[in-house]
């Protein structure tokens, strides 16, 4: 075949990251443009800017600025991101110059092409998008302190489910209140990192940017929907409601993040104005199950079957731990699912306008 029409091919993807092996002559060719982007990084821009001006004029509403406080919600995280994009995207290229023959024109080839500015333009536009995004949606959150809950009839639907019983009494007499409790906190805790190596990871090693713009828009949309249903149904959870139910488990890294989130409500209600002053207490819809199972249907659409799996086992013990703890009432998990739907179909919209799976 002659150069001037070789095609570009892709080899399987392998491992974990599931990264694409290409020639060298396709990572030429593969070189990201921004054109074929524009649509969508409009739509994306205009949500963002929507959701921004919500935040704004609801901060004008209650009275309170928008805050990040201790620079640990938007600053810190943006940085914490992009270190980790450099980190992820040198071992993306490092394999890549490997598998392209590890020589100079391989290294030339896998540079252009994976460093190009375009692409890490679209990359730096990503970040600072989702990051002004989870911002806001903090913000609200904080502010949804204000608003009267609805905790009472939760807690009696809850029983009524399970006949009158608790559901994490339920669970705390099937799992116990000693061994289980240290690996179920572990897995709650660790869901912050697992939000950041999502939409990182993405950005870093899949070969199609628009396939990590699914990833980035759908996280997006989780933030956005979540927020909805926060001032839809506002809630606090069974651990703060009727905290004595919890009473008989471990001190674990979740013990302090209640301790902490009971603190931080006080305080901003004793005085709203305190510079440091922040909440973190909603229920409805459950995050934790929202945003896994985001991460579960988008890379069930991207078809990374392996990342599929390791999300989906993930998911398991995150919904358990949610229960187990008291941060989540039932219909919180099931709001929680609906809202991950929701964001992977806006994605999808966003991005291709049109719903695809993409290949």
């Amino acid at each position: 075949m002659k150069v001037g029409t070789a095609q570009p091919r892709t080899m399987p993807c392998v491992g974990a990251t599931r990264l694409e092996s290409p020639s060298v002559s396709a990572e030429v060719s593969d070189e990201p443009a921004a054109p074929r982007l524009a649509p969508t990084l409009a739509l994306m821009a205009g949500v963002v800017a929507i959701f921004g001006l919500i935040t704004v004029l609801w901060s004008h509403h209650v009275g309170v600025p928008i805050r990040d406080p201790h620079h640990a919600i938007f600053a810190r995280k943006l940085l914490a991101s992009v270190r980790i994009f450099v980190a992820l995207a040198a071992v993306d290229v490092a394999i890549r110059w490997w598998r392209g023959g590890h020589d100079r024109t391989a290294a030339r080839a896998v540079v252009r092409t994976r460093l190009a500015p375009s692409r890490l333009a679209l990359v730096a536009t990503a970040l600072l998008a989702y990051h002004v995004v989870y911002l806001c949606y903090r913000n609200l959150k904080s502010w949804l302190a204000f608003q009267p809950t609805h905790d009472a009839w939760l807690l009696r639907f809850d029983r009524d489910l399970f006949f009158g019983h608790s559901p994490a009494a339920v669970l705390h007499d099937l799992l116990g209140t000693d061994a289980a409790a240290y690996p179920l906190a572990f897995f709650y805790k660790v869901f912050t990192y697992v939000c950041t190596a999502a939409v990182v990871g993405c950005l870093a090693f899949l070969d199609d940017i628009r396939k990590a713009y699914v990833m980035v828009n759908a996280a997006m949309w989780t933030w956005i929907l979540g927020t909805a249903s926060y001032y839809l149904i506002p809630t606090m959870g069974p651990v703060f409601s009727v905290p004595a139910e919890f009473a008989s488990l471990p001190h674990t890294a979740v013990t302090d993040m209640v301790a902490n989130n009971i603190a931080d409500r006080q305080g901003f209600l004793a005085d709203p104005q305190a510079p440091d002053s922040f909440v973190g207490v909603a229920a409805f819809a459950s995050l934790h199950v929202g945003f896994t199972t985001t991460v579960v249907l988008t890379m069930a659409c991207l078809r990374k079957r392996l990342l599929t799996w390791l999300s989906a086992l993930y998911l398991v013990p995150v919904v358990i731990a949610t229960v187990y703890f008291g941060w989540h009432f039932i219909p919180d998990l099931f709001g929680g699912v609906a809202l991950a739907a929701m964001a992977v179909l806006f994605a999808q919209l966003t991005v291709y306008r049109r719903l695809r799976r993409a290949a």
